[in-house]
């Protein structure tokens, strides 16, 4: 299926305010930092970290160098890289994939990026290998999105492929330029897209029909543009379209996506504006930075905010408006990345562990990073259900997964893929204070 681009009485209202969202998500949370310098960290033995206790003991574990799994070197730390993608397929299955070094043949027109990513899919609890498969991609951000029915997405360059448990991919949508990120509201049904594209001729006609007039508009210096895309997954149809200078993330439902406007300096009022037409307020949130809107399920969203001390927490949102809790995170944990279960019941808050709060003027140095901490949260309470490591240091992701039910966490830590049962209800040991 090939995605062009389409006219659509809505878009006009939706590219000012999108192209105006561009500039409020595509910043780097602040408080990161940046890293001041790439030295290998020390990498502690799973029974020396002092600055976690963790809650749970696995019930099964597999280990990954038998897999061709190797920690990657001090080159890609501060990168934010994809380097991995733990996922499950189902509860009794895995699906990891890994780069793997080696030599590339590269091709005459070859642009250097190319990386070849082992996958494996994994029995649990046996950890024995049903399938197996080497792709070679083309770029190094994230390229693994898992669908609830045990197929997932693939993206490289202008591509996005659909697999199975045999890891045979099959073509899904191709898009004029390279696609550089995506992602789907909590039910599936639709995608977002960013990716990178010239500007078309004017009336120049696309599978999917003509252009939308605000893509005539010639690109300064003829530099290629971003365009975000909301379309269905199912038929590949655009139903919103906007061109813009920089990604943009996008917080979406199956209803519309989410718009947040700076009420004053210290709150944000939150829309949810409809694919059908219309708008609905979801309330207001108090934060001294911009915010960060994750949804959990169709009706429930989780809100990133700062407090006026420079430190953060989280705030749990129906789309009604209704608060549903709060959660303060700890200050020296930066650079989250948030992984819900398909279902909804419980999301994993994946943190590098660090020795002080970071701020501008205490930078982030890797010599300061202790670890990997993954944290599980009861999305109905906002409790911690459990409190686990993971290691090696990934700060681009991708080595935490939550099973179909949310009753299993698998996390890389320690040369295994450790899967916790963290189906019970309950609170975890605080962290450690360094």
């Amino acid at each position: 299926m090939r995605v062009g681009l389409v006219k659509n009485p809505k878009s006009w209202r939706a590219g000012l305010v999108l192209a105006w969202m561009a500039a409020l998500f595509c910043v780097p949370l602040r408080g990161a930092g940046g890293l001041k310098d790439k030295k290998q960290p020390q990498q502690p033995e799973p029974e020396k970290r002092p600055w976690m206790l963790a809650s749970e003991r696995p019930e099964m574990t597999v280990g990954v160098e038998p897999l061709g799994f190797y920690p990657p070197g001090a080159y890609f730390q501060g990168q934010r890289q994809s380097l991995v993608s733990l996922d499950f397929l189902d509860e009794n299955r895995l699906l990891f994939s890994f780069r793997a070094p080696g030599l590339i043949h590269r091709s005459s027109n070859s642009d250097g990026e190319e990386r070849q990513i082992r996958a494996v899919v994994l029995d649990l609890p046996s950890g024995r290998v049903e399938s197996e498969a080497v792709w070679t991609l083309h770029d190094h951000a994230r390229y693994l999105w898992m669908l609830k029915d045990g197929h997932f997405l693939l993206r490289d360059e202008n591509d996005l492929k659909v697999g199975d448990a045999s890891l045979e991919l099959k073509p899904l949508l191709h898009f004029p330029g390279p696609l550089l990120w995506m992602e789907m509201d909590p039910e599936q049904q639709y995608l977002v897209t960013d990716s990178h594209e010239p500007p078309s001729p004017a009336n120049e006609s696309t599978g999917a029909g003509k252009q939308p007039e605000e893509a005539n508009a010639p690109a300064e210096s003829g530099a290629p543009e971003i365009v975000l895309r909301v379309l269905q997954r199912a038929s590949g149809q655009v139903i919103l379209v906007s061109r813009v200078h920089n990604p943009v993330y996008l917080p979406i439902n199956a209803a519309g996506y989410v718009e947040t406007k700076q009420a004053n300096l210290r709150q944000w009022r939150l829309d949810l504006n409809q694919f059908a037409g219309g708008t609905q307020s979801m309330g207001r949130v108090d934060s001294t930075c911009d915010l960060r809107i994750d949804f959990v399920t169709q009706k429930r969203l989780v809100a990133t905010a700062c407090n006026p001390d420079g430190t953060r927490r989280l705030v749990a949102l129906g789309i009604d408006g209704r608060r549903l809790w709060e959660a303060p995170t700890a200050p020296n944990q930066v650079w989250p990345i948030l992984v819900m279960s398909p279902e909804g019941s419980r999301m994993a808050r994946e943190t590098l562990f660090v020795t002080h709060p970071i701020d501008a003027f205490s930078p982030l140095s890797f010599e300061d990073v202790l670890g990997q901490l993954v944290e599980v949260y009861d999305t109905s309470t906002g409790k911690v259900v459990a409190r686990v490591p993971a290691s090696p240091v990934l700060d681009g992701g991708g080595n935490v997964a939550i099973s179909p039910s949310g009753k299993r966490l698998a996390v890389l830590d320690a040369g295994l893929i450790q899967v916790y049962d963290v189906g019970g209800s309950g609170t975890a040991p605080p962290v450690a204070a360094h």
